[in-house]
């Protein structure tokens, strides 16, 4: 869904605050507005809880807020019902305002079950509302995750707001004019809860009916009855005395440019920008891919593209699927692979092999706890020193890192524009926080997007001592060092191609000392001499401290960043999004400060490079979970920092 937005405004990404309270007349609710929330929809792996929390946040980006999401589920297809493996979960942040995060706490849990309460409770602050199922809170499911008395009856929960709801129970009796068996009736309490939820934050409805029928088209007494469920957990909220308050957040028309908008998950503003970057280079489009998570929705969105011209290869592995794509560079394609760390060890081989063959691949990582198998739904950021490093003898690769999901657009852009220009394999670092969260996006406009065209070799390039003119595939550009793309099957642009060192220029193979010497600093020269932006600093308040990150960190740096200057702490920031090179005045920059922090998903990779390169005793700090940074965690540690 799109919506229009008018003005830009920045406000602090703070604590919920309570704006105002509309009073009705007698025996009528009341309206409360907020400045923002946080909701937490959770349930078993099967309950819906993914579609659920879709849905709330389509109508809230329809309606104009600022948002922010968090995907949280097992990696198992159907992970054991009833259990706290088997959870999952879907947060929602949104508000009036400019916000980074999903937030730290929820305001709001949907707790389905037991292990979802369990699962989650430990994330509430005092005074957070909990709407149960209580249908599933029997004997034995409390039992199946450690619940000796109800925490619906022992008191445990009476620092929140309970409101014991039986789901399942009015769900059925929603639905009981259709034709359906109790078990069909029972999957739609997502649904009703959804309508509830709906009703209490004053969401949009139409979008998700219409979406309702296009999804059960050709089951349209699936389709009813959905609806049916979610119109009765609006009217369930609307009716009962249970919900004395509903809530308002204004729509965040102030904090964005002028623009249309729509909400995008990274993966999919990912898949948006490789095509924009075909479309721009006039190429088309290859992927050669293998699924894995979290980074298969990639192909899954790709491959509805063909009429971008969009070709996708589903191989039958990981080597096979950057194989096809190396090929497909070959032949004169924007070529893709895309997978996570464990497909990037497998390969790193290609990977090496268009380094030296110097053809434009983008390999795509969208990475996940590790190591091996690790977590694969979980987020980390542990890749980097793979990407920098995970390949025999010295193959240099550019690496790239989109900051935000709607960010990881013009991160492909940037990408193919290095690959393509300087005839190279590109890294470009998503994670799977970024991958499956999702935040307002501005839809650009055609003439903001970079020319991407590229000039292919048309015919002989050098004049040998006799006159004879000759292509050499390895006579570089003089600025860029990038060697000439020649089109197989172009007349008199015949080369040789394959893993063994090449001679400069001719291509011919080469096992001399020398020339291996010249060829590795010249493959090396030409990354380093990537053109790449200035980072910039933001630092209003000439602080002494700077706090430095890459990746999905920048939604909870900057967040922490807010928190801190709103309290009056100076604090400097900056955020990389090339890693390599770096950026030309990074060592300026980091020099110019007394300490650095550099916050990340791992065991401190950045900090390793930059210590590496520069010799700035930069900062840890680390945290390998599988969930991102909360910005409150990060503004502490920040504050500890700078007291010294």
């Amino acid at each position: 869904m799109t919506s229009q937005v008018s003005s830009p405004a920045e406000q602090a990404d703070t604590d919920t605050t309570v704006v105002g309270e509309q009073r009705k007349p007698a025996g009528a609710k009341s309206v409360r507005r907020l400045d923002r929330v946080i909701i937490r929809f959770a349930g078993d792996s099967g309950d819906g809880m993914q579609l659920t929390g879709d849905r709330f946040t389509s109508e809230t980006a329809s309606f104009g807020n600022d948002l922010s999401t968090l995907p949280n589920f097992p990696a198992e297809i159907r992970a054991p019902a009833g259990t706290l493996p088997g959870v999952s979960s879907f947060q929602l942040h949104f508000a009036d305002h400019d916000i980074l995060t999903p937030g730290d706490a929820p305001n709001v849990l949907v707790a389905m079950n037991p292990a979802a309460l369990k699962a989650n409770v430990g994330d509430l602050p005092r005074g957070a509302e909990i709407i149960v199922n209580t249908d599933e809170f029997t004997k034995r499911a409390m039992q199946k995750v450690g619940y000796e008395t109800s925490p619906l009856e022992d008191g445990s929960l009476d620092g929140y707001s309970l409101h014991p709801v039986p789901l399942t129970t009015l769900t059925v009796e929603a639905l009981k004019e259709f034709d359906l068996s109790r078990k069909e009736a029972e999957r739609s309490k997502n649904m009703f809860a959804l309508g509830l939820l709906s009703w209490m934050y004053h969401r949009p409805t139409e979008g998700t009916e219409q979406f309702l029928k296009q999804k059960f088209a050709k089951k349209p007494e699936i389709a009813a009855a959905n609806i049916a469920a979610f119109r009765a957990g609006w009217n369930f909220g609307e009716t009962t005395e249970d919900f004395a308050v509903s809530y308002e957040v204004a729509p965040a028309a102030t904090a964005f440019p002028v623009g249309t908008y729509r909400n995008i998950s990274g993966n999919l503003a990912l898949a948006y920008g490789l095509i924009a970057a075909s479309q721009q280079a006039d190429l088309p489009l290859f992927l050669g891919s293998y699924p894995i998570t979290p980074a298969s929705d990639i192909l899954h969105e790709l491959s509805k593209h063909k009429n971008f011209g969009v070709r996708t290869f589903q191989a039958e592995d990981e080597i096979a699927g950057i194989g096809a794509a190396l090929g497909a560079a070959f032949g004169g394609s924007l070529a893709v692979t895309t997978t996570s760390g464990p497909g990037v060890a497998l390969k790193s081989e290609t990977i090496g092999l268009a380094v030296s063959l110097e053809l434009p691949l983008l390999v795509v990582d969208i990475q996940r706890g590790g190591p091996s198998t690790g977590l694969p739904t979980k987020t980390e950021q542990a890749d980097l020193l793979q990407a920098m490093y995970g390949r025999n003898g010295e193959a240099p690769v550019p690496v790239v890192a989109p900051r935000t999901p709607a960010d990881c657009f013009d991160a492909a852009l940037e990408a193919a524009r290095i690959a393509l220009t300087y005839r190279t394999p590109v890294m470009l670092l998503s994670d799977g926080y970024l991958a499956n969260g999702s935040e307002p996006w501005r839809i650009p406009e055609l003439d903001e997007l970079p020319d991407l065209r590229v000039q292919f070799a048309q015919g002989p390039n050098h004049t040998l001592d006799d006159g004879t003119e000759v292509f050499w595939p390895y006579k570089r550009d003089p600025q860029t060092l990038a060697r000439p793309w020649a089109i197989p099957g172009t007349p008199g642009l015949e080369h040789r191609i394959g893993g063994i060192e090449k001679e400069d220029g001719t291509g011919n193979i080469s096992y001399a000392p020398a020339n291996h010497d010249r060829m590795v600093r010249l493959r090396q020269a030409k990354i380093d001499g990537i053109d790449v932006p200035e980072v910039e600093v933001d630092d209003p308040q000439q602080a002494r401290t700077l706090v430095l990150g890459w990746g999905s960190t920048y939604g909870p740096i900057t967040a922490a960043v807010r928190r801190l200057r709103t309290a009056g702490i100076p604090i400097a920031q900056a955020h990389l999004r090339h890693l390599n090179p770096f950026p030309g005045n990074l060592g300026e920059v980091l020099r110019s400060y007394d300490k650095v922090v550099i916050p990340e998903m791992n065991l401190g990779q950045l900090a390793t490079l930059i210590r590496a390169k520069y010799l700035v005793d930069a900062v840890s700090y680390n945290q390998v979970n599988g969930m991102p940074f909360k910005a409150e965690q990060l503004a502490a540690v920040l504050k500890e920092a700078i007291d010294g």
